[in-house]
């Protein structure tokens, strides 16, 4: 029994800030910030959102866009890094708000910005064994970042959520195969009771994001014995615009392949939303028989790989979607004071 996408959904709040206001907040020169992140603006939580609500948005336009019930969901694994409570699950929270029922597994994950692509891993497990028939994987963040600290002018506020399964008329996109590269690399981290975490600055690029997200898709390759001439398409997680530019390249892939999936540019990175939205703006415009590419990362230190192939379904099913170009429009400019308050940082 394989498993696929039979639907998803994403959400992106309204605000934005631009990161040269942030800059000049802090006297620094926008231009060398926008150079070395290569990002303009970044998406950003009202006050009246969380981890909950960005992912109850998200999973209810993954119900539309799957045509099912919540009923038929078996399973719900919520990945992020910014749950709202420390003892009390956000899954249960969002599937009861959904209607899916009592029958259910529920479970958060946590695993910074791979959370969610680990909790793909998961569920895939879960369906081909027979053990469910659908599960709903989520990935939201409201990102946290210290003033003033370099990850202040990428962590935003997003949410993407898919449906799977293996009813083959309604699968959208087969997971062909998988992968995972993993290691105790600590450039990232938040201690219990502490509101913003703390990186170890450079050592997050080479040792940690290059060295997985290349081993993991490397492991990829081996195993499927496929090269990155045999994709249409790539996505990379992003924590900037400039990573996964970088190792897309290392890789052999091509600037077209990459461009459909470069939501960086526009809302930042949304951590464990983070390459499931890049997922979803590819698939958005993905013809059936393409061949997608996908590594995620996070810190700690770990990437999921994914082959993933487009079916003939994902064409029925478009005119129920919500696209990503979609939340490209009536976007509201914030200020850095704005941003403070919104964020419970003042």
């Amino acid at each position: 029994m394989q498993a696929g996408i039979l639907g998803y959904g994403i959400y992106i709040p309204k605000y934005r800030i631009n990161i040269s206001d942030i800059a000049l907040a802090w006297n620094k020169n926008s231009q060398d910030l926008a150079s070395s992140l290569r990002i303009k603006e970044k998406s950003v939580a009202s006050a009246d959102e969380d981890t909950v609500t960005l992912a109850y948005e998200a999973s209810s336009l993954a119900l539309k866009h799957a045509g099912m019930k919540p009923s038929l969901i078996e399973s719900c694994l919520i990945g992020s890094e910014s749950h709202p409570y420390a003892v009390n699950p956000t899954s249960t929270i969002v599937a009861e708000f959904l209607d899916v029922g009592r029958n259910y597994v529920a479970v958060d994950l946590e695993f910074a910005c791979k959370a969610a692509t680990t909790g793909l891993i998961l569920t895939l497990g879960l369906i081909e064994s027979g053990r469910i028939k659908n599960g709903l994987v989520v990935g939201a963040d409201v990102a946290q970042a210290k003033p003033h600290d370099i990850l202040e002018y990428t962590a935003a506020s997003a949410s993407a959520a898919y449906i799977l399964g293996s009813d083959e008329k309604e699968v959208i996109a087969k997971i062909l195969a998988t992968s995972s590269f993993t290691s105790d690399t600590p450039d990232f981290w938040r201690r219990d009771g502490v509101k913003f975490p703390t990186h170890g600055g450079r050592f997050t690029g080479e040792p940690s994001y290059f060295t997985h997200v290349e081993g993991a898709a490397r492991m990829l390759f081996q195993k499927t014995k496929l090269s990155p001439d045999d994709f249409d398409y790539c996505v990379f997680h992003m924590p900037n615009g400039k990573f996964p530019r970088e190792v897309a390249k290392r890789l052999g892939f091509t600037d077209k392949q990459q461009q459909h999936s470069l939501v960086v540019d526009h809302i930042g990175n949304p951590y464990s939303a983070s390459s499931l939205i890049g997922l979803a703006a590819t698939l958005d415009t993905a013809r059936p028989g393409e061949r997608i590419f996908m590594v995620s990362y996070g810190s700690g230190a770990g990437s999921d790989g994914f082959v993933i192939q487009v079916e003939k379904a994902i064409l029925k099913k478009r005119d129920r979607q919500t696209f990503f170009k979609d939340y490209l429009k009536n976007t509201k400019y914030i200020t850095y004071t704005d941003y403070l308050k919104s964020g419970g940082k003042i």
